[in-house]
């Protein structure tokens, strides 16, 4: 069977060590961070663990902050990051003094385990601590915007969520989403991107249909509500270090909490007050792991180093041209045992009769021209191989070397059929599948006469698609021709 294909394209990350150093710079880690070293035996903490109000000024202070409402609270801010990673250890006031409480009704906090690490741990430790931060600020982020928190306390002190009008499964998941396709647009050309994305179009690409052509009133005011939703939510995650983000200009809004005009038409000069957004390097790894947690097929360069070959090459069936490169090699770097070693596992792993051999054989033959001169006698050993003796000729043929045996006819023929089985897999492009399809028939007189007999599983599929491609309107009537023959000889 052919390669299943990823559901998304391979990602190239940043090394480890970059990553952490990336996570330990984000202001929010770092104010964590300094707050985590700051407490000490007389900081007292809520029934929630939360800073208490009369130590947020010193907070604040400490970071550098204004001592007003707005240093308060990216000061609670940050405390409530620093417990959430394990950086603090809060005590539970009930577990505090003789009698089982707290006479103020306060906890204590001790540093906890996480604090150590950032300094004395691996890169991956540091990068563990970052992702429970990431998680905690993804949940603030999804949490409801509360405009009057007293209607929705009732007589009992209970708090009635119903009256929220809130699901938090639908909030994470539309935020999720949302950040998937910010994943998806930086790795597009090949991981080039596009560079930031403006705020209009992320949230069109979560609300408006791919089917509807113009947008509907209903649409376009969707959109906006969810445009400014959504500056709010990257307000929230650009300190944890996961985007680079531009929020919407706020003279654009036609008054405090009101979406902005005609928000979803801006034009192209005016866009970029609308908001734009980029994840990050460290943000692309904080999605992936997001994305692997909920069992998203999210690969990586890098993935596939230190397996086996067979997986290497099954890996790399339908990576971009860029990163199935990048991903050889990583694995032909890592390969202890040699270059002749390598390249006697990769022609092992290229045999097969089933649908994703030729391929396999296209891609081991390109993973080949990676290896170097010193593959060569892994490749000669396989000249005389029905299967792998045509690309082995062909390898040795660009580099020049000498004494290549001349393949024999049915070889020759055998070798363009899985050529062209190979790019048909790889849903190449058009106009080059059709220049391989015209070029390999023209190379041998009488090519239809004659290919229907190769013993190649995919022979009849492969004349039918050249069949169909075939700019010659005889030479396309001779490869049905000739389908119609192979399969007859098949039995099918």
């Amino acid at each position: 069977m052919s390669a299943e294909r990823p559901s998304l394209p391979p990602v190239r990350l940043n090394s480890e060590a970059e990553l952490a150093r990336d996570a330990l710079a984000a202001p929010l880690f770092v104010r964590a961070v300094r707050l985590a070293r700051w407490a000490g035996p007389d900081t007292r903490v809520g029934a929630g663990g939360e800073l208490s109000e009369a130590q947020l000024p010193a907070a604040a202070e400490h970071l550098g902050l204004a001592a007003d409402e707005d240093g308060a609270a990216y000061a609670s801010e940050a405390w409530r990051l620093a417990v959430d990673t394990g950086l603090l250890d809060v005590t539970d006031p009930e577990e505090e003094g003789e009698d089982g409480t707290d006479p103020d009704g306060e906890g204590t906090v001790t540093a906890g385990e996480n604090l150590a690490l950032l300094t004395s741990g691996s890169p991956q430790d540091i990068l563990g601590i970052w992702l429970d931060g990431l998680d905690a600020v993804h949940a603030d982020a999804t949490a409801p915007v509360l405009d009057d928190f007293a209607d929705l306390v009732g007589e009992d002190g209970s708090i009635d969520f119903d009256a929220l009008d809130w699901d938090p499964e639908a909030e994470a998941e539309f935020l999720d989403g949302v950040l998937g396709n910010l994943y998806l647009l930086t790795l597009a050309d090949n991981g080039a991107g596009e560079g930031p994305v403006p705020l209009p179009a992320l949230a069109a690409s979560m609300i408006v249909p791919d089917d509807m052509g113009e947008p509907t009133d209903d649409i376009l005011e969707q959109v906006s509500e969810a445009m400014m939703r959504l500056d709010d939510q990257f307000r929230l995650l650009e300190p944890i270090g996961i985007v680079a983000y531009r929020p919407v200009d706020e003279a654009l809004l036609v008054e405090e909490g009101e979406a902005p005009v005609d928000a979803a038409g801006a034009d192209d000069e005016d866009v970029t007050r609308y908001g734009m957004v980029q994840l990050t390097p460290l943000g692309l790894y904080g999605i992936r792991a997001r994305m692997l947690e909920a069992g998203v097929d999210a690969p990586a360069v890098g993935d596939l180093a230190g397996k086996g070959a067979d997986a290497l090459l099954d890996g790399i069936a339908h990576y971009p041209e860029s990163a199935a490169r990048a991903e050889v090699k990583l694995w032909l770097d890592g390969y202890a045992e040699g270059a002749v070693a390598a390249a006697a596992e990769l022609l092992a792993a290229a045999r097969g009769t089933d649908e994703g051999a030729p391929l396999r054989r296209l891609h081991c033959q390109q993973a080949l021209a990676l290896a170097g001169p010193e593959a060569e006698p892994a490749v000669r050993a396989v000249l005389g191989d029905p299967e792998l003796g045509g690309l082995a000729r062909v390898w040795l043929a660009e580099r020049g070397a000498a004494d290549v045996p001349a393949p024999p006819e049915d070889m020759i023929f055998w070798l363009a059929i899985d050529t062209i089985a190979a790019q048909l897999d790889a849903d190449g492009e058009l106009d080059e599948l059709q220049g391989l399809v015209e070029g390999l028939s023209a190379q041998h007189s009488g090519f239809f006469d004659e290919v229907w007999r190769v013993d190649h599983p995919a022979t009849a599929d492969v004349l039918e698609a050249m069949g169909r491609l075939h700019s010659d309107k005889k030479a396309a009537k001779d490869a049905r021709k000739a389908a119609f023959k192979a399969r007859s000889r098949a039995g099918g």
